[in-house]
């Protein structure tokens, strides 16, 4: 008998209003989501609360039971490249517990975003605090811990990551430590230049980033439309098909080999009437 090919799972970003063992994993059920992601804290606050061991035994035991795979994004706020004493000290503290928080309800990844040097003299010094604060926090990692999925950005400003090439500078900060991950945003990507609204953009986009990363580290996507052309630098979320991306280059990407291990997580407006229907397209596409 041939071979199973293996198909990467779909999901989208849950509520947690209401806590994780109640509002995610019924909102995964009612989108027909295979993987999700959440918030382990204020996305949009430094605020780090206690966890609640019960709550997230639930949670892990609930998302077990439907066979889905988690991933906690970390707070917005974080740019470990800050020239700010206050903003790096509290993006390292915030990145640590989004990993920790990550552990404790068995996510297999957190994101944070690849941020900015903020200031076009301050780039050297961003690479170096980024080394020197983030290694001891990533050699405390066992081969068992969640990984760090960097997420770059639409290259808007001083981004650290204007395009793919430069993951490669972080990569190098970080040491290519092995804990570290990639989780590729559609509209990011496509708002910072690269063109996966061609057809062979998003296989020649998805190549270029397993050659810089290796594929081994392409572990998630954010898959969402845009807005906004390619190449404007501004990261506005759309519902697939709605936006200058299109359907098609969803197909392609569901379609690369290097996505079979990297599932696929909705960002996209609104709540289940609009996101019940895009994992069914999705995994329509996927076959």
């Amino acid at each position: 008998m041939p071979a199973t090919v293996k198909k990467p799972r779909i999901g989208a970003h849950t509520p947690t209003t209401g806590g994780m063992a109640k509002r995610s994993i019924e909102y995964a059920r009612t989108i027909g989501a295979e993987a999700i992601q959440v918030f382990a804290s204020n996305p949009r606050q430094w605020s780090m609360p206690d966890a609640n061991i019960a709550a997230d035994n639930e949670f892990k035991e609930k998302a077990a039971e439907l066979d889905i795979e988690t991933y906690v994004h970390a707070p917005f706020l974080i740019n470990l490249g800050s020239p700010t004493e206050e903003t790096y000290k509290n993006s390292l503290a915030a990145t640590a517990y989004a990993i920790k928080r990550a552990k404790d309800i068995g996510a297999l990844g957190a994101v944070i975003h690849t941020g900015s040097a903020v200031k076009e003299d301050n780039v050297k010094q961003a690479w170096k605090q980024i080394h020197e604060g983030m290694m001891p926090i990533l050699n405390k990692l066992s081969d068992d811990s969640p990984y760090l999925l960097l997420e770059p950005t639409a290259g808007q400003g001083q981004s650290l990551v204007k395009k793919l090439e430069d993951l490669e500078n972080y990569l190098k900060a970080l040491e290519y430590h092995p804990r570290v991950g990639i989780c590729l945003d559609t509209c990011h990507v496509f708002a910072a230049g690269h063109d996966i609204s061609v057809k062979g953009g998003m296989s020649a986009t998805i190549d270029l980033l397993v050659q810089i990363a290796g594929i081994e580290r392409f572990q998630l996507v954010h898959a969402n439309d845009s807005m906004d052309v390619c190449g404007a630098l501004k990261d506005r979320h759309q519902n697939l098909g709605d936006g200058h991306i299109g359907l098609d280059p969803f197909k392609e990407l569901l379609a690369h080999p290097a996505v079979a291990n990297a599932p696929l997580i909705l960002e996209t407006p609104g709540l289940e009437e609009k996101h019940g229907p895009e994992v069914a397209l999705l995994k329509e596409m996927r076959g």
